[in-house]
């Protein structure tokens, strides 16, 4: 039969219960009917033809949901002259209704009913033909409905599982995303707060080391910068951590100190100043007390990533940090230095992730502000971020802009 539904999978240990019990039911129903419809003396080769044709009908239901609506009109049509097929004609129109659409139920059902009142012709009962039809009418409808009804349900319950599916997916591909997320930031914050320190370290430690001539006068200097940048790179590191833990986890955690804003940007230029970078500072900005916090912070994130640049990549050379802005116009910093001091010389390079300045671009971007770094004519290289001040749109077509290169 050409309209097989599906590919019909491996039965399940309900699906051969459920086989078995219509293809029992089936038998009972049929020779019930087959006894009440039997002639007065029949022959055996009667017997024997009509009980045949009706086994091979209710054999026919084990592939009903292959073929549901094939195995539907051939048990019709053996019920019109083995009343043993009529159980498997009722149960194979309930498979048409459960697996087919309405219409190939409507037919099977129709099929049904002539073959019932064509088998009543050929066994008449004492009861009129009418009333028979009525019966086997309300019979069909009946099975119909209620296959239907099986359909709907499964159907509701498929689409249900579904989504439940798909929630479930959803669910887990957003958890995967915060998780990546959580870690970029966490990546993020931990090279901001470390990168400044240690480079401090790093470059106090080399003049230590490539300066034997120095004065001890200038050695203490240089020691007491790195002990000092090395135990709040310690503390700037647990502050960091605390991020990891839950609310009130570990030993005072909740008296840990806010992240730092531009409020501390003095604090940020003398822990620079006092490793022997040049650095002159211009602030400029019309209520800055009155900055947001996260702006701030995001500012305070770009200075100082600036400075370590400075150390890393420029040793020696001067620094400028100016600052403006205002409520209306947004905030703008620019970190330039000059170009690198070839005479300076503190010991081998102070290594770096190189992913300074991406991470500059993903904060900036997210607090919806603009960078712009790369050399300039004067051979200056530069920094520069704009930052909406609490929610003014950058100027136009420079939201989220970067632009900048590293050479030259």
């Amino acid at each position: 039969m050409s309209e097989a539904t599906t590919s019909t999978p491996e039965r399940s240990r309900r699906d051969w219960i459920v086989d078995w019990a219509c293809f029992a039911i089936a038998i009972g129903l049929g020779l019930t009917a087959y006894i009440d419809a039997m002639p007065a003396a029949p022959s055996a080769g009667h017997v024997t033809g009509v009980v045949a044709l009706g086994l091979a009908a209710c054999l026919g239901l084990w592939v009903r949901r292959r073929w549901p609506l094939g195995v539907a009109l051939l048990t019709a049509a053996a019920m019109v002259v083995s009343p043993v097929a009529g159980g498997a004609a009722l149960i194979a129109l309930f498979s048409v209704a459960v697996h087919q659409p309405w219409r190939k139920a409507s037919v099977a059902g129709f099929a049904l009913i002539v073959s019932c009142v064509a088998s009543y012709l050929i066994y008449p009962n004492d009861e009129s033909i009418w009333v028979n039809s009525l019966l086997v009418l309300i019979a069909a409808a009946a099975l119909v409905g209620w296959g239907m009804y099986v359909k709907a349900r499964r159907e509701l319950v498929d689409s249900l599982r579904e989504r439940a599916q798909a929630a479930e997916s959803d669910r887990d591909a957003r958890l995967a995303q915060a998780r990546e997320q959580e870690r970029t930031r966490i990546a993020r914050e931990m090279h901001d707060v470390l990168a400044h320190r240690i480079s401090l370290v790093a470059m106090n430690s080399g003049a230590l080391e490539y300066r034997p001539d120095a004065s001890p006068a200038e050695v203490s200097r240089a020691a007491a910068v790195v002990r000092e940048n090395a135990h709040l790179a310690l503390e700037e590191l647990r502050q960091v951590l605390a991020v990891l833990r839950g609310p009130g986890e570990g030993e005072n955690a909740a008296g840990e100190p806010p992240q730092p804003t531009l409020r501390d940007m003095d604090g940020l230029v003398a822990d620079s100043r006092s490793s022997g970078t040049v650095i002159e500072l211009v602030v400029d900005a019309d209520r800055l007390r009155e900055l947001p916090d996260a702006t701030g912070r995001t500012a305070y994130r770009v200075i100082q990533e600036s400075l370590t640049n400075v150390r890393k990549h420029a040793p020696g050379s001067a620094a400028e940090v100016a600052v403006s802005g205002s409520a209306d116009d947004g905030l703008t910093v620019a970190v330039s230095n000059q170009r690198p001091v070839p005479e300076v010389a503190t010991g081998a390079p102070i290594p770096g992730s190189g992913t300074g300045l991406t991470g500059l671009t993903e904060r900036v971007g997210l607090a919806g502000g603009s960078l712009e770094y790369g050399p300039g004519p004067d051979g200056e290289f530069r920094v520069k971020v704009w930052l909406p001040w609490e929610g003014v749109s950058p100027p136009a077509g420079e939201r989220h802009a970067v632009r900048g290169r590293v050479d030259g």
